[in-house]
Protein backbone atom coordinates (compact mmCIF):
# COMPACT_ATOMS: atom_id res chain seq x y z
CA UNK A 1 0.00 0.00 0.00
CA UNK A 2 1.29 3.44 -0.87
CA UNK A 3 0.46 6.68 0.90
CA UNK A 4 1.32 10.23 -0.05
CA UNK A 5 2.80 12.58 2.52
CA UNK A 6 -0.15 14.92 2.04
CA UNK A 7 -2.51 12.08 3.00
CA UNK A 8 -0.60 11.54 6.26
CA UNK A 9 -1.48 15.09 7.35
CA UNK A 10 -5.18 14.15 7.51
CA UNK A 11 -4.57 11.21 9.85
CA UNK A 12 -5.03 11.36 13.60
CA UNK A 13 -2.18 9.84 15.65
CA UNK A 14 -3.24 7.68 18.61
CA UNK A 15 -1.07 5.92 21.19
CA UNK A 16 -1.84 2.21 21.60
CA UNK A 17 -0.38 2.31 25.13
CA UNK A 18 -2.97 4.61 26.68
CA UNK A 19 -5.36 5.55 23.87
CA UNK A 20 -4.29 9.20 23.99
CA UNK A 21 -4.82 11.27 20.88
CA UNK A 22 -1.44 12.83 20.15
CA UNK A 23 -2.59 15.07 17.30
CA UNK A 24 -2.21 15.13 13.55
CA UNK A 25 0.92 14.69 11.45
CA UNK A 26 2.38 18.07 10.48
CA UNK A 27 5.64 16.92 8.91
CA UNK A 28 7.80 13.89 8.21
CA UNK A 29 11.53 13.26 8.34
CA UNK A 30 13.10 11.43 5.42
CA UNK A 31 16.51 9.87 5.01
CA UNK A 32 17.46 11.43 1.70
CA UNK A 33 20.24 8.88 1.12
CA UNK A 34 17.93 5.85 1.26
CA UNK A 35 14.58 7.55 0.61
CA UNK A 36 13.09 5.97 3.75
CA UNK A 37 10.67 7.63 6.11
CA UNK A 38 12.48 8.09 9.42
CA UNK A 39 9.80 9.65 11.63
CA UNK A 40 6.57 11.60 11.75
CA UNK A 41 6.27 14.98 13.48
CA UNK A 42 3.28 16.15 15.50
CA UNK A 43 3.18 19.87 16.32
CA UNK A 44 3.39 20.94 19.95
CA UNK A 45 0.25 22.12 21.68
CA UNK A 46 -0.46 25.82 22.02
CA UNK A 47 0.26 27.47 25.35
CA UNK A 48 -1.94 30.28 26.56
CA UNK A 49 -4.27 30.24 23.55
CA UNK A 50 -1.21 30.43 21.32
CA UNK A 51 -0.12 33.75 22.76
CA UNK A 52 2.70 32.12 24.74
CA UNK A 53 3.97 30.03 21.85
CA UNK A 54 3.68 26.29 21.83
CA UNK A 55 5.29 23.22 23.29
CA UNK A 56 8.00 21.31 21.46
CA UNK A 57 7.05 19.10 18.54
CA UNK A 58 6.65 15.38 19.19
CA UNK A 59 8.82 13.22 16.95
CA UNK A 60 7.74 9.60 16.60
CA UNK A 61 10.32 7.26 15.03
CA UNK A 62 9.21 4.92 12.25
CA UNK A 63 9.93 1.92 14.50
CA UNK A 64 7.16 3.09 16.85
CA UNK A 65 4.48 3.21 14.16
CA UNK A 66 2.29 0.12 14.51
CA UNK A 67 -0.45 0.64 11.89
CA UNK A 68 -1.30 3.28 9.32
CA UNK A 69 -5.02 3.06 8.70
CA UNK A 70 -7.45 5.04 6.57
CA UNK A 71 -8.07 7.73 9.21
CA UNK A 72 -5.69 6.92 12.06
CA UNK A 73 -2.06 6.12 12.73
CA UNK A 74 -1.54 3.87 15.75
CA UNK A 75 1.80 4.32 17.46
CA UNK A 76 3.57 2.55 20.30
CA UNK A 77 4.40 5.79 22.02
CA UNK A 78 3.47 7.38 25.31
CA UNK A 79 3.00 11.12 25.22
CA UNK A 80 4.75 12.68 28.20
CA UNK A 81 3.29 15.98 29.28
CA UNK A 82 5.55 18.59 30.74
CA UNK A 83 4.24 19.24 34.21
CA UNK A 84 4.75 22.68 35.60
CA UNK A 85 7.81 22.53 37.76
CA UNK A 86 7.45 24.20 41.11
CA UNK A 87 10.05 26.80 41.67
CA UNK A 88 11.25 27.64 45.13
CA UNK A 89 11.41 31.35 45.58
CA UNK A 90 13.45 32.72 48.44
CA UNK A 91 12.32 35.81 50.21
CA UNK A 92 14.86 38.11 51.73
CA UNK A 93 18.50 38.75 51.09
CA UNK A 94 19.98 35.82 53.00
CA UNK A 95 17.86 33.10 51.78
Amino acid sequence: MNCRINELRDKQVVSVKDGAVLGYVSDVELDIQSGNLVSIVIPGRNRGLGLLGREEDTIIPWENIEVIGNDTILVNFEFVTQSHKKQNFKIGFFG
